[in-house]
Order: C-alpha cells, then sequence, then structure tokens
C-alpha cells in the first residue's frame, strides 16, 4: 500500500545514504531499522483501512514522530509550524505586536501593565482595561493565549482592540503593530546594593543586562558596592547568552564547556577580560526553579569563586538542546538534545543540580518538601554521566524563616545580609 511505500522509500534512502559513506554500511543495523520502517508502513496501512472512524495521516505520524522524541529525553521535542514559531520568537525575544502584559480576568482579557514607547503605552492603555474585541469580533471568554495570538502579527500591521474601561463608554484603538522586546532583565536598588532580576535568556538578555548595570552604575554614582543576581524560577533559554551574562561578572578564564556525541565538536567558552562590575561582591539567587541556562550562569560564578549561592538547591538540567527547523520550518522543528554541558571544575550537575553555599527557604518548609520538582524527577531523563544522584535535601540544615516573620522575601533578606557582610570585608581589606 501507499504508506509502504513511503515507508520503503524512507528506508531506502537511509540505506543509500549508508552504502555513499562506507561500502559496508549496509550493515545489520541497517537491515533492522529497514525492517522497522516497514512494520511502521503495515501499522499505518492496518489503522488507515480497518480504525472504526477515518483518520488523518498527517495527524498520526505527527504523533508518532512526538513519540519517538519524547522517547529520547524529557527534553526532546517535535513542534508544529506553530510552536516552532512560539519558540523562535521566545529565543530571538522580539515580536510583532502591541506592547502590554495582558491576563484574564472575569472571563475577560485585562491589561496588567502596558509597556512605555510601544503602541499600547502611547495609546493611553491603563491597567485594569478590558479587551473585549479584536477587529471587531469579541474576544470575551478567551484564553491569554488565544488572545495573544490575535494581537501578535507581522509588524506595520493595523490591529484594531476595542476597550471596556471603568466609568466610560467602550470606545476603539486603532493601533499598527511594532516589534516588541521581551524584556528578561531589570534591576533596582534594595538596601544600598544593586538587584537585578533575570528572568530567562533570549537574543538581547546580555545587551540588556549591560544597559541595567550603565544605569545602575550611574544611579550609584559611578561605584556599584555590590549586586543580587537572582535567578531564581528562571527556566534558562541560549546557551550563548548565559555565557555573556556570565563573562559580565568576569576577568577571563573558563566559563562553561559543551560536550557532543562527536568529541571533536566539544567547545569551550572563555570569558574575555573586564569585569563589567569591578569586583564588586556578588550573590546569587537560585531555587528549584532555576534551570538550564541559569545553572551554567550559578555554576560557572560558584566554580570561579565569583559569587556565593544562596537559596535551594536547583532544577538540575545539565545537557543542551538544538533547534532544528524542517524544511525551514515550515514542517516544524525538532528541539533535540545534542550535548551536555559542564562547569569549570569539571562537573556535570545533570540529574543532580547546584546546591548552594548558603541554604535557604523562601518560606517555612512543609512536611512534603522533600518530594521536590527536578530533572531527575522526570520521566527518561538523563543520568549523571558519573553516575552522581541527586541528593535529598537535608530539611535540619536549611535556613527558614523565623515563626513570627512577617517579611514578604525571606531568601532575598538573607542574600542581602550577606552581601552586607561580603562588601564589609572587602572594604576592611582596602584598608
Amino acid at each position: 500500500m501507499r504508506l509502504n511505500f513511503i515507508a520503503a522509500a524512507i528506508a531506502f534512502a537511509l540505506g543509500a545514504g549508508a552504502l555513499a559513506v562506507s561500502a559496508e554500511g549496509f550493515d545489520n543495523s541497517r537491515e533492522d531499522t529497514y525492517r522497522q520502517l516497514e512494520l511502521f508502513g503495515d501499522v499505518l496501512s492496518r489503522i488507515e483501512s480497518d480504525y472504526v472512524t477515518d483518520v488523518d495521516d498527517a495527524a498520526l505520524i505527527e504523533a508518532a514522530i512526538e513519540g519517538m522524541l519524547e522517547s529520547l529525553d524529557p527534553h526532546s521535542s517535535y513542534l508544529s509550524p506553530d510552536s516552532f514559531q512560539d519558540m523562535q520568537v521566545s529565543t530571538r525575544g522580539e515580536y510583532g505586536g502591541l506592547g502590554m502584559e495582558i491576563t484574564v480576568r472575569d472571563d475577560r482579557i485585562t491589561i496588567v501593565s502596558p509597556y512605555e514607547d510601544t503602541p499600547a503605552g502611547r495609546a493611553g492603555l491603563q491597567p485594569g482595561d478590558q479587551i473585549i474585541a479584536v477587529d471587531g469580533d469579541s474576544i470575551i471568554g478567551f484564553s491569554t493565549d488565544e488572545a495573544v495570538d490575535l494581537m501578535r502579527g507581522p509588524v506595520g500591521a493595523p490591529v484594531t482592540i476595542t476597550i471596556a474601561r471603568e466609568d466610560e463608554e467602550n470606545f476603539d484603538l486603532n493601533l499598527v503593530r511594532e516589534i516588541i522586546p521581551l524584556r528578561t532583565v531589570a534591576w533596582r536598588e534594595e538596601e544600598g546594593f544593586g538587584y537585578l532580576r533575570i528572568a530567562g535568556f533570549n537574543e538581547h538578555t546580555t545587551e540588556t543586562l549591560h544597559e541595567a548595570i550603565a544605569e545602575m552604575r550611574e544611579a550609584f554614582g559611578g561605584t556599584i558596592p555590590g549586586v543580587i543576581v537572582d535567578l531564581r524560577f528562571n527556566p534558562g533559554g541560549l546557551l550563548d547568552q548565559a555565557v555573556g551574562v556570565t563573562d559580565t561578572f568576569l576577568d577571563g578564564g573558563e566559563i562553561v564547556t559543551t560536550r557532543y556525541r562527536n568529541p571533536g565538536e566539544n567547545q569551550r567558552f572563555n570569558a574575555r577580560p573586564g569585569d563589567m562590575i569591578n569586583g564588586a561582591p556578588v550573590v546569587v539567587l537560585i531555587n528549584e526553579g532555576s534551570a538550564s541556562a541559569s545553572e551554567i550562569v550559578a555554576g560557572a560564578l560558584q566554580d570561579r569563586e565569583r559569587a556565593t549561592l544562596v537559596g535551594r538547591t536547583s532544577f538540575g538540567k545539565g545537557s543542551v538542546q538544538t533547534l532544528i527547523p524542517l524544511r525551514g520550518g515550515r514542517d516544524g522543528g525538532l528541539r533535540l538534545t545534542t550535548s551536555r554541558y559542564y562547569t569549570p571544575s569539571g562537573r556535570s550537575i545533570q540529574a543532580t543540580g547546584i546546591v548552594p553555599d548558603w541554604l535557604v527557604a523562601f518560606r517555612p518548609i512543609e512536611d512534603s518538601a522533600e518530594a521536590r520538582y527536578s530533572e531527575s524527577a522526570l520521566d527518561g531523563a538523563l543520568q549523571n554521566e558519573d553516575g552522581t544522584e541527586r541528593e535529598a535535601e537535608n530539611i535540619a540544615a536549611i535556613e527558614q524563616p523565623p515563626e513570627d516573620y512577617e517579611g514578604n522575601d525571606f531568601q532575598l533578606e538573607r542574600a542581602l545580609e550577606i552581601l552586607a557582610g561580603l562588601a564589609e570585608r572587602e572594604q576592611a581589606a582596602l584598608q
């Protein structure tokens, strides 16, 4: 049948490719692959002819591809064309849109905050405004994702949104989509020190971090006394941006090494000369939600003794994924695990995580706290190459807020206290 022919054609192409490389390439393994592809075609043909209802061949094949990739590890996956485009948006760090943060409130899309210098900001939209229609079609009852899909689009394309504002009649706004950056870095002053929140790693993270540090330096009169880098619940992102962020605080030396199946592809990334905060003390906040690229930053700064880590043991994702477009993205893409990474000391944190120098809880720990979400708890997670397993946290060793604690962020408060101590010791050493 037709599907058998497709499977056979794929198998022939694989076999021909192997023969082109070596006269012995078409070995038993290749024959096994050929037989399995025939089996795949047989199963598809049987479903197509005998299943109780009509089936969509394309959907079945896509499901088979998804299952194949999911069997490898939790981070390898097939991306449909729409998902592939969304992934590119998140890594590129910008999109065509209006520039606002939205949420659902009482079944209505409600503006949380418009961004400055964007179509939404310049139009005078306000927190609490409700978007009830897009291009004349009601979006009441829509999810945020559905609303975002309608409002994002090509740069320069117009869109009309209908706004419901308290004590005013509903009105339309005709806006033109612009390039909107996805902001991953923010800073503020905290008790005389700089506080940097890094929420992810897209194409603009390092650049935005450097801009934030320049603003911070100006605010502190030229000399930054110390910095908190908050990587809590940072799921990661682009490897080169993790390298760039780490480089910001180092004056040369190794940052991370990636090791591939083919040793000839291994890479070592080093910092360039020049520490942007001139050696000022750094405290990094991490927790169980700090993963991947954020662990590269934390692990490098810890190994290089450039920062003190405070918080809880990180997620433990020590692998790197490559985004591979299929037919230029027209058929979606693959998110494929292609390498592992190692910190400057040569350790892999895969499935183990990074243990902070100071174990501090955000809130009082419940009895079930040891059953924490981590890489090692995921089905099919890669094992640590050294055979090392994630250690159960010793709850007694974790500093917890006192019973009468009324603050909002105990980890940050302790991090600031630790940073103040480091700054005092540094000043004493200079005298």
